[in-house]
């Protein structure tokens, strides 16, 4: 397994990854309708205009099998609403339902912790439907939940969960 920065050829692969853990983690969680209607093209373009915006502070990195196929994928950077504690964000991490419970997540979030300590952020949090079957993967990284909020996902109301690490410091060997 290899941890390597995103590049733009990487985008297709990226959105695999992305609609096929979508349609794993949140089946009888979203719609059905909804989540058979997520198209690889449209997330596609998608990351293809994320990693063209990368700037300096935002991120994405992915996850390699030994045959050089993307299975996984993280982005972070600065966090985006202004919260006064937490100063970094994990974005998004996602691995293919055949890869979970490898290490693959483990390793992907201490990329995102490592660019975020070398940008002197010592604190991160990040935003998890609370139904999300994969939640306990951040409670065992020592993520503490910090607070929820309402939001919509597939034409339904859904509650999103933040779960957050006051210190970074904790992370450092995540990956090792």
């Amino acid at each position: 397994m290899f941890i390597r920065q995103a590049h733009a050829v990487d985008a297709a692969a990226i959105a695999r990854v992305h609609v096929d853990s979508w349609r794993t983690t949140y089946a009888g969680i979203l719609p059905s309708d909804f989540l058979a209607s997520l198209s690889y093209e449209e997330r596609e373009q998608f990351w293809n205009r994320a990693l063209s915006a990368l700037g300096r502070k935002t991120f994405i990195c992915v996850a390699e099998d030994d045959e050089g196929r993307v299975v996984g994928f993280a982005s972070g950077g600065p966090e985006r609403e202004g919260d006064p504690v937490y100063r970094g964000e994990l974005y998004a991490i996602y691995v293919l339902e055949q890869c979970q419970r490898l290490g693959i997540g483990r390793r992907l979030a201490a990329a995102v912790v490592r660019r975020l300590v070398e940008q002197r952020i010592d604190s991160m949090l990040l935003w998890v439907l609370a139904d999300n079957p994969s939640r306990g993967f951040y409670e065992t990284l020592g993520a503490r939940r910090i607070r929820e909020k309402a939001a919509k996902v597939g034409g339904i109301e859904v509650i999103e969960v933040a779960y957050g690490w006051s210190t970074l410091r904790d992370l450092s060997n995540l990956g090792a």
